[in-house]
């Protein structure tokens, strides 16, 4: 048995450590839902956090302002009151834009080409920023992800405004460093790949969201805990769990999400794949359930 194996516990149910936590960084979409409606037993785990006096906030790579994500949640049965915030990525990237305290941002002009759906268009609300459809008339590239109507298989129908934004030498601002997602059952890239195919063609990309370790700074300040008593929960082992090594918490590893088709219910391979990336969650669940 390795390190990994014999470090990461394997729950059924996160009751089993819920007396070393006092503050639940949970991911959303893999974790809580599939994008259609919640997973068996994750609205139930949540009660059952906040009736043990658990603080709780939700930590997602969503484009959109953490309000509009709020209200989606609240759609999926999640009310307000099973959680003590929202933080997405989305809204770090607003902040970003609005304040400009940053040096690249400093840097950014105020011309954009948007990369992403209409249904991300929320992002732009209050910021001095003007839209372009030309990369000819663009000074940044804001990607959100795949749209609806080019589809969400294949980097290829983003081609034309990602050379063309190249040949410029654009600079690319990632609001969702996710590289896929499972919606419904069906497997989706997201704005990840497009930013990662930018970069590996020389393309300069700033990249906000999980694993980075500036998202979680607002995260710790709603939980107001010790980050000793923190356990970050999430299904993607490149962002939620690196995420929670590179912030300096302990992570709990949702096995059932984006990984469930590579693992299923492996728990010795999960270890064996967690070993690989370099990460060593504290527990595996097969769901978020309590």
């Amino acid at each position: 048995m390795t390190k990994t194996q014999a470090e990461m516990q394997t729950l059924t149910g996160l009751s089993a450590v819920a007396d070393q936590y006092d503050g639940y960084i949970i991911d959303l979409w893999g974790t809580v839902h599939d994008g259609v409606q919640p997973y068996p037993g994750a609205v139930a785990c949540l009660e059952a956090l906040r009736a043990a006096g658990k603080r709780v906030v939700m930590l997602s790579n969503a484009p959109r302002p953490a309000e509009i994500v709020c209200g989606q949640l609240e759609g999926f049965g999640i009310s307000r009151d099973l959680h003590d915030g929202v933080m997405t990525s989305g809204e770090e990237v607003r902040r970003l834009l609005r304040e400009r305290d940053d040096p690249w941002f400093a840097r950014l002009g105020r011309r954009v080409l948007h990369v992403g759906g209409t249904h991300d268009l929320g992002l732009y609300d209050g910021l001095d920023l003007d839209r372009v459809t030309d990369p000819a008339d663009a000074q940044f590239i804001l990607n959100t992800g795949p749209d609806a109507e080019r589809g969400a298989d294949s980097v290829d129908p983003y081609l034309p405004e990602l050379r063309a934004g190249l040949e410029r030498g654009l600079p690319m601002l990632c609001a969702n460093p996710d590289m896929v997602v499972v919606k419904g059952g069906r497997r989706m890239i997201c704005a990840g790949v497009l930013a990662s195919f930018y970069e590996q063609e020389g393309g300069n990309v700033r990249w906000v969201g999980k694993p980075y370790k500036d998202i979680y700074a607002p995260v710790f300040s709603m939980l107001n805990v010790p980050q000793d008593r923190i356990l970050a929960i999430g299904d993607a082992l490149a962002t939620d769990m690196r995420g929670a090594a590179v912030a300096g918490i302990a992570g709990a590893w949702i096995l059932g999400g984006i990984h469930q088709e590579m693992i299923g219910d492996n728990t010795e391979l999960a270890a064996e794949e967690a070993e690989a990336a370099g990460l060593r969650p504290v527990a595996s669940l097969p769901r978020l359930v309590w």
